[in-house]
């Protein structure tokens, strides 16, 4: 088990003043059977008036609007997680049980649909049937799946988009966690299993020092239904461990953007993002 103290700094820079703005964030981490939050804030730079509250997939929401005018909107997100592994386990179900039981549930239902970011490719999904095919075990053939997955896709920033698909990545065979975490979706949904998009920060170093203050990333993974959740990092090609901290979970990523807003005015903004994270214990 580890404990991390995360600093999650971002927000828009405007070339002039905007008359409002109006925002959400998805910033914090929640706490779930393999973490604990000891503590949490979320500090907005212009004062704003500021809401509260847990959305319909269970991610905690910041919702705020800057009535006044401002060329700057800061947002600092500031967490101290105890997290502890989460090793995969796999259930003893069956492909016929799995299509019976993931219907009987809105939960999972939602977590089969395809979204136009999780679409597949046909390539991917004649793999994932394959791997399927050759497999009892439904969990067995998602980590599978999403394994194979991640050995295909290189991680190169810069050639993807923010709005990019799954099926746009597959063909450069390049992406981030964002691309490779939508790939693996779409191939895990095109065979029958519910499988749905976390988004969360990872320790990019697994041998930190305590009290060493590092640059960190947001990041995503999947989880999939087959019997019980399973998670894993098929960017990394690792099962959830003491770096992986939660903050949401949905359908793809337009369910847990960390930051989303409209504001007034005729400029064009320029996000920006910093990552720090420190191992505490």
């Amino acid at each position: 088990m580890k404990r991390l103290r995360i600093e999650h700094e971002t927000g828009f820079d405007y070339p002039g003043n905007v008359a409002a703005s109006y925002n959400e964030a998805r910033m914090l981490p929640g706490t779930t059977d393999s973490q604990f939050v000891l503590s949490s804030s979320v500090d907005i730079h212009p004062t704003a008036a500021v809401n509260s509250y847990v959305d319909y997939f269970g991610t905690r929401v910041t919702s705020f609007d800057v009535q006044s005018p401002h060329d700057e909107l800061r947002i600092v997100s500031r967490s101290l997680v105890e997290v502890r592994p989460r090793p995969i386990e796999h259930a003893d179900i069956t492909w016929e049980r799995l299509a019976r039981d993931a219907t009987r549930s809105i939960d999972m239902v939602e977590m089969l649909a395809q979204t136009s970011r999780t679409q597949p490719h046909p390539e991917v999904a004649e793999i994932a049937r394959g791997i399927a095919d050759a497999h009892e075990n439904p969990s067995e053939a998602a980590h599978a799946i999403a394994t194979a997955i991640g050995d295909a896709v290189e991680y190169m920033p810069g050639v993807t988009g923010v709005h990019s698909t799954a099926a746009e990545a597959w063909e450069s065979r390049k992406g981030v966690c964002q691309d490779i975490t939508h790939i693996a979706l779409g191939a895990l949904r095109s065979v029958g299993v519910p499988a749905r998009y976390v988004s969360g920060y990872l320790h990019p170093r697994p041998n930190a020092e305590v009290g060493e203050a590092v640059r960190g990333e947001s990041h995503a993974w999947i989880e999939w239904w087959a019997g019980d959740w399973q998670a894993c990092d098929p960017t990394n090609g690792i099962e959830i461990g003491d770096r992986h901290v939660l903050v949401g979970r949905g359908r793809d990523y337009n369910d847990v953007p960390p930051l989303r807003g409209v504001y007034a005015g005729p400029f064009k903004s320029e996000l920006y993002v910093t990552v720090t994270i420190t191992r505490e214990a």
